[in-house]
Order: structure tokens, then C-alpha cells, then sequence
């Protein structure tokens, strides 16, 4: 594995600066042109762990920060205590996790987790006190492997579906359900605590299911498949609650905003558009073609979209897509506020404490880059608060003036 640096910190406004790329070796005993594919990478929520699906078979299991001339200043986890250890010992090692399969989704459980020490009972008894960090991933046979992070232990392999697990979510809550969405057209439900019972399983979708995202609140679960639309469940009832139309083209990524009121979507028509999850109302849509060039004979499928993800603070988005442009989007704003040049992108995600993005390409390399750092406005923070506890239809009975609805709705794009 190599790592290449790049320049250092970026505010808002400023173009995205690359910081840092990871290329996998080139392993002797496979062709090196298949099967290399980067479609995953995500981070721990507390920011000290860096998971890369690298292609063959093999995920890396990465303690962030990297290695420290490849990170500005200020964006080190403070859970990290390496500094304090100059020679290493008892700070996390990098792991090489060897599935089997070709992986395509990775998951990581919320952090801490006291629930799965019940997991981790099952191959070390003795460690009955100890609290894991869990890594799901998602295979191209159909299983599901559950991993213990800091060992590399493999804790359990879930069996069920049929097809290529394309995306894996945990819910926030920290009680240890994982959602799974597949080539088999369905979404499954999983439940940790009771050694990876399947308690559900979702039907609706005619296409492969792409992607699945759970709302921060724990209260809907969106999935995107091969389809013009998107379902929304709920995840107290595992039912379907509405269907979203609007697209053009098949939909392959979605996201809900840190507060769960605002759901994103992005399809391979070019566009990504912003939902109001609770009415089903279309607020917003980002154009990554314009109208005039849809006239002519531009390569729509040159922009098709691959991936999008709200920050952690909720005001940026973050798109890939095959037009070789990493876009990062205000929340206000419909057109980019910056670009960043990248070949076959197919995966992003942002750090869990903000100011850098990753992402992943075709080619098995990941990149990291510089994103806006801001401070949340008080009118922000204060409207984020309230979302992460009240619908659309609450704030909508609310006995206050009609822009502040406006505002706390987030209709005043």
C-alpha cells in the first residue's frame, strides 16, 4: 500500500486540496483488471478507524490518522493516544481482512458499543467486559460477515441472501440492527444481539437494491434500487410508508441529513434531488448537466451519478460522478461551491467530525480531500436540534410565524 501526500487544510469556498492516496499492491495471484474495484469505504463514527475495500476479496482496516506528514493540523481524532506512545504499543495496528469475496458494502457499528459484548462472548468467553467496534461486509455471494475490529476476528457470517449484498447499514441507536440491501431485489433485517437473527425481510423493489440509508432518529429507512423511484419504511413497523417519484433514471444513492429531515437522492439522470421525507415533497434539485447541454449531443451518461453524502454537520453535500468530478454543494446553493478532479470515482463518504472526504474509485485507490470547515450559524444549530425530534407536521402545528416554519422546514432554499 502507498501513501501520497497532498497540501494541507481547506475553508469553504476554497477547492478541494487532496491530502492523501492509497493504491493497493498488486497482488500476484489475481489479473489485476478485475475484480479491483473500490465500492466501499466508510469511517468509524468515532473517527478512529478508516475501513477500504481495496478489491480482491481484501478489506484494510486503517487507525486514522494516517500517518502524520499526510494530515493538516486539527483533524486528528482525539480518541488516538499514539503521541503519548512513541513506540507503539497498545495503539491499533492496521488489519488485512481477507473475505473471500468481492466486497461491496461496508458497515461499521455505532461506537461504543455494550451491546455486542455478547458477540464478543462467543470467541472470548473470558472477555465478558469487553466492548467491540463491529465492521460489516457485505459479499458478492450473498453473505454477510461481521467482524471485530480491533482483533480482525471474524464474529459471525449471516446467511440469507441470494445475490450480491450491495449495501449495509447500522441503525445509530447502538442496538445493533443491520439493514442489507441486495441484487436479490430485497432489504433484510438483522438483529446482532441475537447471534444475527434475520427478523425481517423487505419486499417492493423489481430492480437490485443499490442502497440503503437508515435516518439518524431511527424512525424510516430509505432504499434506492434499479428504479426511476425510492421506498421509504418505517423501521418501528418494517412497512412501507411512500414511494418517491420524481427521477429519470435509475437511482443509486441516498442519505438522510444529521437530522433527519431532509433526504437526498442521486441517480444516473445527472441530477440529485433534495426530499422532504415526512411529506414526500420535492425541495430541491442539483443539476450535474446543464439544460443546455441536454440539447445537444452531450454523453448524459458521462454524469451519471454514483454517490452522495450530507456532512456531518448537515450544511455541505458531497456527489461522485462519472464525469470525473468530486462536487461539494451548500445546502443554500444550486450550483457547486467546489470541484475536485477524480477518475472513476464510484464511493464517497466524509470523516465524522468534518473537514476531510474520501473517496473510492474503480481502480482500488482511495483519496482523501479537504472539505469545508465551518462553524453552524445559532439560526443551524438551533433548527437541528429541533428536527431531530420533531416532523414536519409537528413544527408545521407549531404556534409560530410562518418564516420560521419556513426556515425549520428547510423551504427557504
Amino acid at each position: 500500500m502507498e501513501a501520497r501526500p497532498g497540501a494541507g487544510g481547506a475553508e469553504a469556498g476554497e477547492v478541494p486540496l487532496l491530502l492523501a492516496e492509497l493504491k493497493p499492491g498488486r497482488p500476484h495471484q489475481f489479473d489485476w483488471k478485475s475484480s479491483c474495484e473500490t465500492w466501499s469505504v466508510a469511517f468509524s463514527p468515532d473517527g478512529s478507524w478508516f475501513a477500504w475495500s481495496q478489491g480482491h476479496c481484501i478489506v484494510k482496516l486503517i487507525p486514522w490518522p494516517l500517518e502524520e506528514q499526510f494530515i493538516p493540523r486539527g483533524f486528528e481524532p482525539k480518541s488516538r493516544s499514539s503521541k503519548t506512545d512513541p513506540k507503539g504499543r497498545g495503539s491499533p495496528k492496521e488489519k488485512t481482512l481477507d473475505c473471500g469475496q468481492i466486497v461491496w458494502a461496508l458497515a461499521f457499528s455505532p461506537w461504543p458499543s455494550p451491546p455486542s459484548r455478547k458477540l464478543w462472548a462467543r470467541v472470548c468467553p473470558q472477555a465478558l467486559d469487553f466492548s467491540c467496534l463491529i465492521l460489516a461486509t457485505g459479499l458478492n455471494d450473498g453473505q454477510i460477515k461481521i467482524w471485530e475490529v480491533q482483533t480482525g476476528r471474524l464474529l459471525l457470517n449471516l446467511s440469507g441472501h441470494q445475490d450480491v449484498v450491495r449495501d449495509l447499514s447500522f441503525t445509530p441507536s447502538g442496538n445493533l440492527i443491520l439493514v442489507s440491501a441486495s441484487r436479490d431485489k430485497t432489504l433484510r433485517i438483522w438483529d446482532l444481539n441475537k447471534d444475527g437473527k434475520q427478523i425481517q425481510v423487505l419486499s417492493g423493489h423489481l430492480q437490485w437494491v443499490y442502497c440503503c440509508s437508515i435516518s439518524p432518529d431511527c424512525s424510516m429507512l430509505c432504499s434506492a434500487a434499479g428504479e426511476k423511484s425510492v421506498l421509504l419504511w418505517s423501521m418501528r413497523s418494517y412497512t412501507l410508508i411512500r414511494k418517491l417519484e420524481g427521477h429519470q433514471s435509475s437511482v443509486v444513492s441516498c442519505d438522510f441529513s444529521p437530522d433527519s429531515a431532509l433526504l437526498v437522492t442521486a441517480s444516473y439522470d445527472t441530477s440529485v434531488i433534495m426530499w422532504d421525507p415526512y411529506t414526500g415533497e420535492k425541495l430541491r434539485t442539483l443539476q450535474h448537466v446543464l439544460d443546455s447541454q441536454l440539447d445537444y449531443t452531450h454523453d448524459v451518461h458521462a454524469s451519471s451519478l454514483r454517490s452522495v453524502r450530507f456532512s456531518p454537520e448537515g450544511l455541505y453535500l458531497a456527489t461522485v460522478a462519472d464525469d470525473r468530478l468530486l462536487r461539494i454543494w451548500a445546502l443554500e446553493l444550486r450550483t457547486p461551491v467546489a470541484f475536485a478532479p477524480m477518475t472513476n470515482g464510484l464511493c464517497c463518504t466524509f470523516f465524522p467530525h468534518g473537514g476531510i472526504i474520501a473517496t473510492g474509485t474503480r481502480d482500488g485507490h482511495v483519496q482523501f480531500w479537504t472539505a469545508p470547515r465551518v462553524l453552524s450559524s445559532l439560526k443551524h444549530l438551533c433548527r437541528k436540534a429541533l428536527r431531530s425530534f420533531l416532523t414536519t407536521y409537528q413544527v408545521l402545528a407549531l404556534p409560530i410565524p410562518k418564516k420560521m416554519k419556513e426556515f425549520l422546514t428547510y423551504r427557504t432554499f
